[in-house]
């Protein structure tokens, strides 16, 4: 094996041994993470919605958690209304061209979200200014604020009704814990419809 090889599999095991040694630490999660269950059942099923936010890799991350609400996780039910706030391009050009960027999701939350919809943002540091302003907007209008962040928590963990800080460094560690929670929360959710369904 060349050195090149060697030391590109060395790399491989120091990124998953991080990444396992979050995942170790996961459950002691739990207890938010049924919070947030709870927060998104709750609102759903009230006529609510839930909207996400995020910049960069948290953005793609909650297009595709907005996906799995819409269209279906693992089995087959109606779609939960959910709407990522990262996927208009108009929208995010149009924005900030006109004002700032650092008001992009605001607006949005400001347009759409209504009295008890839930507002989701992500944020690996919980120092995204956008982020942050629209989770206060959220909270202006009467809708739930939850922050999925990491790091120490930043700002956002003092604006958020429930914030879930993974203690981590590690921008990419954190995202990959940010959507296993996301995936979790899809699967429970068709578990307590199912649950539901055979009462």
């Amino acid at each position: 094996m060349s050195q090149d090889a060697k030391s590109s599999l060395r790399s491989f095991q120091a990124a998953l041994e991080r990444h396992s040694a979050v995942f170790f630490r996961m459950l002691d999660y739990q207890p938010q993470a049924e919070k947030l269950l709870m927060l998104t059942r709750n609102s759903l099923a009230r006529g609510g919605k839930v909207l996400w936010l995020g910049n960069g890799g948290s953005a793609a991350d909650c297009q595709h958690l907005a996906a799995e609400f819409m269209v279906r996780y693992r089995r087959e039910r109606g779609p939960l209304s959910s709407i990522a706030l990262t996927t208009d391009t108009s929208i995010l050009t149009a924005h900030p061209n006109d004002y700032e960027f650092e008001t992009v999701f605001e607006r949005q939350v400001r347009g759409l979200a209504r009295p008890g919809d839930l507002v989701i943002g992500l944020t690996t540091s919980g120092q995204s200014e956008n982020v942050n302003r629209a989770l206060t907007a959220a909270n202006e209008l009467g809708a739930i604020s939850v922050a999925l962040t990491g790091c120490d928590g930043g700002q956002v963990k003092d604006i958020a009704t429930l914030a879930i800080i993974i203690d981590c460094e590690e921008t990419a560690r954190i995202q990959e814990a940010h959507m296993f929670i996301g995936h979790w929360l899809c699967e429970a959710l068709d578990a307590l419809e199912t649950e539901a369904g055979d009462a």
